[in-house]
C-alpha cells in the first residue's frame, strides 16, 4: 500500500468522490470483504460489491487475497493507498495555471502554484511508484505571525531577495546532465476558526471589523 496515490483520470477522480465510495475506501485502511465492509459501513452487501467493483476498475481498490469458506470464495480487498490526492490534471482543461496572471500578492496565483504543486510532484510519485523508486524532495513547513501588514511586507521582501541569491548561486543552465527543480514558497494567513455569533440586542450596530480599521494583518 502506497502512502499517498494521486488520482489523475478524471473517471476516477469522480468515483473516489462518492460518497459511499469515500467511506468504503476509508474502511479498507485494513483489508476486508464485501460481507466485512458491509457490516462495518451498515450498508447491503450487493451495493458494495458493485462499488468495489468500480473502485478495483479505477485501482484505487485492489484484490489482498481470496479465502475459500466451504463451496464460496471470499474475495479481500484493499485500498492502495493510505490517502489520496486528486491531482488538477483530473479538470485539465479548467485546472488553475500560474502563468495567466503571475501575480505575487494574488492568492489565486498563489492558489495555482499550489495545484501545480500537486500535478508535477503527483506525476513524479506516480512514475516512481511503478519503477519502485522513492522521489527525492525537499519541503519546509513554518509558521509566521506578524504584528503588523508592514511587518509582513517587509518579511516578503526579504525572503524574495534571499530566495533569489540562492537561486542565482547554484543555478547553472549550462551544466552537462544537470536536471531541473522548481521551487515554490508559499506564505498564507493561517484562517482562524469562526467563533459562534453571541446575540446582539435590538439596534445595537455590528461590531468594527479589522477590515473596517484599517488594519490588514
Amino acid at each position: 500500500m502506497l502512502d499517498i496515490a494521486v488520482i489523475e483520470e478524471p473517471a476516477a477522480a469522480e468515483s473516489s468522490l462518492d460518497p459511499i465510495r469515500s467511506r468504503i475506501l476509508a474502511a479498507l485502511a485494513a483489508p476486508g470483504s464485501a460481507a466485512m465492509l458491509a457490516l462495518r459501513l451498515g450498508l447491503p452487501r450487493q451495493k458494495v460489491n458493485y462499488h468495489l467493483k468500480e473502485l478495483e476498475r479505477h485501482e484505487l481498490v485492489e484484490l489482498a487475497e481470496e479465502r475459500r469458506r466451504g463451496n464460496v470464495t471470499e474475495r479481500v480487498y484493499r485500498a492502495t493507498a493510505a490517502s489520496y490526492v486528486i491531482s488538477p490534471t483530473a479538470l485539465a482543461a479548467v485546472r488553475p495555471d500560474p502563468s495567466r496572471s503571475p501575480d505575487q500578492l494574488s492568492a489565486g496565483w498563489l492558489l495555482a502554484l499550489g495545484a501545480r504543486l500537486v500535478q508535477e510532484v503527483g506525476t513524479l510519485l506516480t512514475g516512481a511508484s511503478r519503477a519502485g523508486r522513492r522521489v527525492a524532495s525537499f519541503g519546509i513547513d513554518a509558521e509566521v505571525r506578524f504584528a503588523t501588514a508592514a511587518d509582513r511586507t517587509a518579511f516578503a521582501e526579504e525572503l524574495s531577495q534571499t530566495v533569489a541569491a540562492l537561486v542565482g548561486r547554484y543555478h547553472d543552465e549550462a551544466a552537462p546532465g544537470g536536471r531541473s527543480h522548481r521551487l515554490v514558497v508559499g506564505l498564507h494567513q493561517i484562517p482562524a476558526a469562526k467563533p459562534i455569533p453571541a446575540a446582539e440586542p435590538t439596534g445595537a450596530q455590528p461590531a468594527e471589523s479589522e477590515s473596517d480599521a484599517g488594519q490588514e494583518n
